[in-house]
């Protein structure tokens, strides 16, 4: 679409400004969204993305500037003045209660005091016409991230609002989730809505918005028209400088290298109602090597990950085994003490301690296998030293902070993501075990995490990599396998790996399991 200049602009910001201690994370930003256009904000992790869009919605207050809705000026103080003004949000930090149901956390948000029963039933409805399918009834609890995702997606939809703020959201979604997705925004596009889209994805980008304002650490630094540009000079715009790309030398003699990651007729019971059964799952990852798993979110590719972590014992202690010893049955501190390391899907309450420091969340995740490095004799933690590691860790992963050991809540999600895998990495593990790597981590830092995943194979350690994101699987891996339904398909080497043959597999063509592979009893 092309947007009038001329006419009167949804949304503009004038010189809004915030400062955390010494950090400006914003800085004097000037921003115009036109009624009925699709409007991308780019920038780096931590370039003031998601500080600027949580001041639109109110959720964080400027130190200076103007906000402007229509014309007239006005004070967002807090989200639920946002809303009455007609913004609603997507954060990329889910806000949903587990231990509620979809149509209950939907609730929460409505100010319409609608019977649940009809609040379910608009949810259900909503989500299947957008092709975003929801069970209002499942508990969130239950359901896998890209699951959570739709409901953040479907409650925003619900309140009707003329600016829809959206941060990384395909980020967990299918390509045929963010398909629909497209023919959604699209459609509100013609409806006369507005987007601002936030988004690592340039492609997409490229695809769906018909302009781009571009941060560099906290300041506008361009505007452009998205189709315009390639994902390159995007990507440029972004961090200053070019993006290497990601490099992956063929491996010689990998056929003869040891497996230091067995995994044998590995069975389980779902735990809930809503869980995935694991039905025989075989695969053996050999030193060198980078497998990854693809699939379709909430096909079994989290209680997998949750098996092969320890967070789930086994019966069969040998259906996990690690450098050839028998890891079933231990927990995860016993698997990391075999040299394994884990990256789990969800990095903030997962994969780090929100309200905690990074020190801390580093000394929570390595006390076992640095204990003589990190604790003393006495039992006295050496806090210099766990200072030290977690500097190193921040420095070797580029992770943007407003604080010399802030909070893990305190970062954005693609430096705190940044700062987990980093933190992994520095134990130099013999097998690693990655969940989304890159999810929702800007092309800069995303390229760094693939090559260091690749280089440390490479370097003789075997890495299994779980991710929805096709493109990085087909750039890192050396052999891909697909979780459909809770099975397995056998790893097709990347030679032979096809983007079609591989969706056919994600959307449930035979899976080419082991025959001998057993149900689940």
């Amino acid at each position: 679409m092309s947007v009038d200049q001329d006419a009167v602009n949804l949304l503009e910001v004038r010189g809004l400004t915030k400062i955390f201690g010494s950090l400006k994370a914003c800085d004097t930003i000037h921003l115009a969204i036109a009624k009925g256009e699709i409007h991308a904000l780019l920038g780096e992790n931590g370039a003031g993305k998601s500080t600027l869009v949580k001041m639109l919605f109110g959720s964080l207050e400027p130190n200076a500037g103007e906000i402007f809705w229509n014309g007239q000026k006005v004070g967002i103080t807090n989200p639920g003045a946002a809303k009455k003004l007609g913004i609603g949000m997507v954060f990329q930090h889910f806000s949903l209660f587990e231990a509620l149901t979809a149509a209950e956390n939907i609730a929460l948000s409505l100010d319409d005091g609608a019977p649940i029963g009809t609040i379910a039933a608009k949810a259900r409805a909503l989500s299947y016409s957008y092709g975003l399918p929801l069970d209002p009834d499942s508990l969130v609890g239950d359901l896998s991230v890209g699951e959570r995702q739709r409901i953040e997606i479907i409650r925003c939809l619900l309140q009707t609002p003329q600016l829809i703020i959206l941060d990384e959201p395909t980020s967990v979604l299918t390509p045929q989730e963010a398909d629909k997705l497209f023919e959604t925004l699209e459609r509100l596009r013609s409806e006369g809505k507005s987007i601002l889209y936030i988004s690592h994805r340039l492609e997409e980008v490229k695809r769906m918005c018909d302009r781009a304002t571009v941060l560099r650490h906290g300041k506008v630094v361009g505007h452009c028209n998205p189709r315009d540009e390639t994902a390159a000079s995007l990507a440029r715009m972004m961090v200053g400088s070019e993006v290497q790309a990601v490099v992956r030398q063929p491996v010689e003699g990998i056929d003869t290298a040891p497996s230091l990651l067995e995994i044998t007729n590995l069975s389980r019971q779902p735990a809930t109602p809503f869980s995935i059964p694991l039905k025989g799952i075989n695969l053996s990852v050999r030193a060198g090597e980078v497998i990854g798993i693809a699939g379709v979110a909430g096909n079994g590719q989290g209680e997998f990950f949750e098996a092969v972590s320890g967070e789930v014992l086994q019966q069969d202690a040998a259906s996990v085994r690690i450098r050839e010893k028998n890891a079933g049955g231990l927990n995860i501190t016993g698997r990391r003490l075999l040299g394994a390391a884990f990256v789990p899907e969800e990095r903030l309450g997962h994969g780090a301690a929100p309200r905690m420091k990074l020190s801390e969340n580093l000394l929570l995740s390595r006390h076992a296998t640095d204990g003589k490095v990190f604790v003393g004799s006495g039992g006295t933690v050496n806090s210099s030293t766990i200072y030290s590691a977690a500097q190193r860790i921040i420095e070797a992963m580029d992770v943007r902070k407003s604080a010399p050991d802030p909070e893990a809540a305190a970062l954005s999600g693609g430096n705190l993501q940044k700062f987990i895998v980093g933190r992994e990495l520095d134990r130099k593990p013999v097998v690693m075990v990655v969940n989304q790597p890159t999810w929702g981590v800007d092309a800069g830092a995303a390229a760094h995490i693939r090559q260091a995943l690749i280089e440390l194979a490479r370097s003789g350690s075997a890495v299994l990599v779980i991710s929805q994101d096709l493109d990085e699987l087909f750039e890192i891996s050396d052999a891909i396998a697909v979780m459909h339904h809770g099975e397995l398909s056998k790893p097709m080497p990347i030679a032979e790996a096809t983007f079609e043959k591989v969706g056919l597999l994600m959307g449930g063509a035979e899976t080419g399991r082991d025959e001998h592979a057993a149900e689940v009893a």
